[in-house]
């Protein structure tokens, strides 16, 4: 799908990232871009260098690398030659089997969920920076956890399926309703024992 608007069944519109999608946006600037039109919607390139601290030329330029690999989309509303920008998809998705083997891709892949896990960071201070300021049953209702379960590669996998069911049963759930805020949900996989690795399965 290319639309950023929800299918019918609310699900996200989403892309599979290959090789060169993921290359193209393990950038910093191209990565920011492309968050800033899922979160704020459609933009111009000035719009989106006022509010990201770079100039319109550059951005322009990662906005066109975004657009060559399916992840952003010239809305055609544009006036003369201000063009406006929208994600072209509401979210991506990749295994790493994807790109095992392309030393290039592996490298893009580590840097993108370094970059990913050093924002997650920085959005959720900047939440409790402002919490204070916010009503208490919605204090109440945000928050952090953690757990640890013990399972296999395939139960694991069995346990994502199933968030990610839940998340996209609540995903408009508050639409219409003018109490309703729009609220980020990380679900973060990574094992305990980093000193066992298990030996045998699949490996690069």
């Amino acid at each position: 799908m290319t639309s950023s608007d929800p299918t019918d069944d609310g699900h996200l519109t989403g892309l599979r990232l290959d090789a060169a999608a993921l290359k193209t946006l393990a950038h910093p600037l191209r990565s920011r871009l492309l968050s800033a039109l899922r979160v704020g919607g459609p933009a111009t390139a000035t719009d989106l260098a006022a509010a990201l601290g770079t100039n319109s030329g550059a951005t322009s330029y990662h906005l066109r690398r975004l657009e060559a690999v399916g992840l952003v989309a010239d809305t055609g509303d544009g006036e003369g030659k201000r063009r406006l920008w929208r994600a072209a998809t509401e979210s991506h998705q990749w295994e790493p089997s994807d790109f095992a083997g392309d030393d290039d891709a592996e490298s893009a892949l580590g840097w993108l969920q370094r970059d990913y896990s050093r924002h997650l960071g920085e959005r959720y201070e900047r939440w409790l920076d402002v919490e204070s300021t916010w009503p208490v049953d919605w204090r109440d209702a945000m928050g952090m956890d953690d757990s640890w379960v013990v399972a296999t590669p395939d139960q694991a996998r069995a346990l994502r399926q199933e968030l990610d069911d839940v998340v996209a049963r609540y995903r408009r759930v508050g639409q219409g309703n003018p109490s309703a805020r729009r609220v980020a949900v990380y679900a973060v996989m990574y094992p305990v024992d980093l000193d066992r690795a298990p030996r045998g399965g699949e490996q690069r």
